[in-house]
């Protein structure tokens, strides 16, 4: 439609909605030129071009320390791992603000704020402060943002994309937290928390859903039938199964995420998590860790070639913190075995592995603060 008709068409209600339209249109263009501007001043202080992504994907294996890491590159027998593929990696330093050990709330949270908060809080600092999310960050500029976990969609992770609570399991509140956020897809589990007759409340969440445009499934194949723009697929009643006996649902999840999010010529921030390698170390069971982690590299084979065909997609894996205390006392390269042995049941304050590849890849080199890591986004993208 030609711009002579669609002010013609504004006019006709009113010269007030003409004003409106006019000024929310020179916002967002000012914002645009003021990124722009930005960027200019960036290269200008680190004395070399910086690349700017279109899309980020940050892949969370939670519970993933080097050792789960190289557990699964020898499993893969070396060359085969996806892990190999990336040509820059680092460090993360865990702790959250109150405690030498991390839980996923905390952890979470230092990913998507740049912000330490305490143990079981998600996105909630001190005297009830909200903080801001790099996917709220990115919305601002137009671009498309989402989900995939293998847990349940308001397990900690996932909802420190979204939420803002000072316990991680209130689950009620969080719910309906998602309800009214602006991501276009959200895959996982816990269809069971948002049905009223589970509730304190009574709310029906997937009526508000509904409301707002989204289209909510509760299986692969609407899931992967679907052709919308705004998709929750809520595949499990609670958590969803383990691996192998979930299949590839990870991996068609994050392929229908990314067919999404990519029409989008401004551009995605996507969140995935491998929330079962998690699971598998607390309950210090090595033949779950194992089918959990080769799921998790059959996911990455599949970001990556993404990654690589597009060009502009900068992608990061790392995780919130260790599980288990796991260690590898032996093994057979060749024969892609390893003996996996752990010390206990639950989290340790070790620092994890960061991996990157694409646009302002080599920025995560190094040892970091799990908090860099959002505000290295923000600033290679200038959000």
């Amino acid at each position: 439609m030609k711009i002579s008709k669609i002010l013609a068409i504004l006019v006709l209600p009113g010269t007030l909605l003409l004003s409106s339209c006019l000024t929310l249109m020179t916002a967002m263009q000012d914002e645009i030129d003021a990124r722009g501007e930005r960027i200019e001043e960036l290269e200008k202080q680190v004395g070399e071009e910086v690349p700017v992504p279109t899309n980020v994907i940050l892949i969370i294996g939670d519970g993933m320390g080097v050792p789960q890491v190289y557990a699964s590159v020898v499993a893969e027998r070396g060359n085969n791992s996806a892990f190999l593929r990336f040509p820059y990696s680092g460090f993360s330093r865990t702790y959250s603000r109150n405690k030498y050990r991390t839980d996923s709330a905390a952890g979470g949270t230092a990913l998507t704020t740049g912000h330490k908060v305490d143990n079981k809080h998600v996105n909630w600092g001190p005297d009830s402060a909200r903080y801001n999310t790099i996917f709220d960050d990115a919305k601002k500029y137009g671009m498309s943002t989402g989900f995939v976990v293998t847990s349940s969609v308001l397990d900690a992770t996932p909802a420190s994309t979204y939420g803002h609570v000072p316990y991680r399991k209130m689950f009620d509140t969080l719910s309906l937290q998602m309800t009214q956020c602006e991501h276009s897809v959200m895959i996982g589990g816990g269809r069971k928390f948002f049905l009223p007759a589970n509730r304190k409340d009574g709310f029906a969440p997937l009526d508000t859903l509904a409301k707002r445009g989204y289209t909510v499934v509760g299986n692969i194949d609407s899931m992967n039938r679907f052709g919308g723009d705004k998709l929750v697929a809520l595949l499990y009643e609670g958590d969803p199964l383990t691996a192998p006996a979930r299949g590839d649902v990870l991996t068609q999840g994050v392929k229908k995420a990314l067919a999404m999010l990519r029409r989008n010529e401004k551009g995605f921030a996507l969140m995935i998590e491998g929330s079962q390698i998690d699971w598998a170390c607390h309950n210090n069971d090595t033949a779950y860790l194992r089918a959990e982690l080769a799921d998790f590299e059959q996911m990455l084979h599949a970001v990556l070639d993404f990654a690589q065909a597009d060009g502009h997609t900068l992608v990061i894996v790392t995780a919130d913190h260790e599980t288990g205390g796991v260690t590898l006392p032996s093994g057979d390269i060749e024969k892609g075995q390893n003996e996996v042995k752990f010390l206990w049941g639950s989290h340790t304050g070790c620092m994890v592995p960061v991996f990157a590849m694409g646009p302002g890849a080599h920025y995560f080199s190094g040892i970091q603060e799990n908090i860099d890591i959002p505000n290295k986004i923000r600033w290679l993208m200038q959000l």
